[in-house]
């Protein structure tokens, strides 16, 4: 019948070829986010069990709860991508597999950037006890919101303008 039909004029791989490199590429990016996660979690579970816990007030309360749904919501969203590669895996999905793990690990920093942004206001407002906490987790999230998002994306923007002549790397 042919070869397989390639995808990116840029590089020399099939479609298949591209899956395999973008699930590896993938893979890397997931093992930093969820060791993060994890640990974040895992301390966000164990406040709880604190004696200073009982001092909070109900606003502080509040933030936690938010911060643990975030955080759960966080995790959901980062150990998807391995379910859902587990659960399609040998069915011939390679590419649309990558392209839903590639949008759930995008769900997954959203969320971490939500509850790293909860769980600093709430450690804040701990230490501080005024309205400085809040202006400095404004300051930490514009500073994650920089180089997380607006950076990346104005990156891609650029190279699918491909203002240097060249493809944009898939």
């Amino acid at each position: 019948m042919g070869e397989p039909k390639k995808e990116d004029p840029g590089r020399d791989e099939t479609p298949l070829e591209q899956a395999d490199r973008r699930w590896s590429e993938l893979l890397q990016e997931l093992r930093v986010a969820q060791t993060g996660v994890q640990i974040l979690f895992g301390f966000l579970l164990a406040v709880v069990f604190q004696p200073r816990f009982a001092e909070l007030g109900n606003v502080d309360r509040a933030i936690y709860v938010i911060t643990v749904v975030l955080g759960a919501g966080t995790v959901g969203a980062l150990v998807g991508p391995v379910s859902f590669h587990r659960l399609v895996a040998g069915r011939t999905r390679k590419p649309e597999t990558v392209a839903w793990a590639s949008r759930l690990t995008v769900v997954g920093l959203v969320l971490l950037y939500c509850t790293m942004a909860s769980a600093f206001l709430l450690i804040l407002r701990v230490v501080l006890h005024n309205v400085l906490a809040l202006w400095l987790m404004l300051l930490m999230a514009g500073w994650f919101a920089l180089w997380w998002f607006v950076i990346p994306l104005w990156a891609r923007n650029r190279a699918d303008g491909t203002e240097d002549g060249g493809p944009p790397d898939r």
